[in-house]
């Protein structure tokens, strides 16, 4: 394994500096994939998302000046599932003032009869499997390949530790401390842009699709 980056403070707490450049490019591409997805499955268009999510990462900025970072007044991803939500409706509500016959009256009847942010599983399910595709993304270079198809096959395929060993000629064991090895640097990677927030023991995401 290589060695690991030093460990920074959060990102979220790193953005309140807007002159931190590194900070806000990665935090674009961490969260702008997860708003665009959540925005086409509410039915928009792929342009119409993209507009959505640039809104989004806009109201974002302006908040993080003064942003604090207190757990127990609420989450980071239910702060940022209600931004998500008002910005969709101003762009459903500016769409139905201009009908463009595309669904809109719909698609917002149906964000309006959802849950309040906290409740709402769905985006909990995104927001926690774009981290977990995030990470993986970001450590895997750190790790020799069959270290990381253990962990792949133990941890997210949910093979057996026998067939794990004998596909990778590794005792069962070794296959293990593989997932262990991994799954812990997943962790602290993620622990660099949420803190706390993530879950002690969330289970770990499938694959995303595509």
């Amino acid at each position: 394994m290589k060695n690991a980056p030093i460990t920074r403070p959060t990102l979220l707490l790193r953005l309140r500096d807007v002159e931190d450049v590194d900070a806000w490019n990665e935090f674009v591409r961490l969260y702008t994939p997860l708003i665009f997805g959540h925005c086409l499955r509410q039915g928009l268009q792929e342009a119409d998302a993209a507009d959505v999510a640039q809104e989004v990462m806009r109201a974002v900025a302006r908040a993080m000046g003064r942003f604090e970072y207190r757990p127990q007044q609420g989450t980071f991803r239910s702060w940022l599932y209600t931004v998500t939500r008002s910005k969709l409706n101003n762009f459903l509500s500016q769409r139905q003032r201009q009908p463009q016959g595309t669904g809109e009256t719909a698609v917002q009847e149906f964000i309006e009869a959802q849950p309040c942010p906290n409740q709402d599983a769905n985006w909990d399910r995104e927001y926690h499997q774009r981290l977990f595709d995030w990470a993986c993304e970001a450590v895997r270079a750190e790790f020799h390949e069959a270290t990381w198809r253990a962990f792949w096959m133990l941890a997210v395929e949910e093979k057996p530790g026998q067939e794990v060993a004998t596909a990778l000629g590794l005792s069962v064991g070794a296959a293990y401390i593989a997932r262990s090895r991994v799954t812990a640097r997943i962790r602290e990677r993620i622990a660099s842009i949420v803190g706390d927030e993530w879950p002690a023991q969330p289970g770990l995401a499938r694959p995303s699709a595509g």
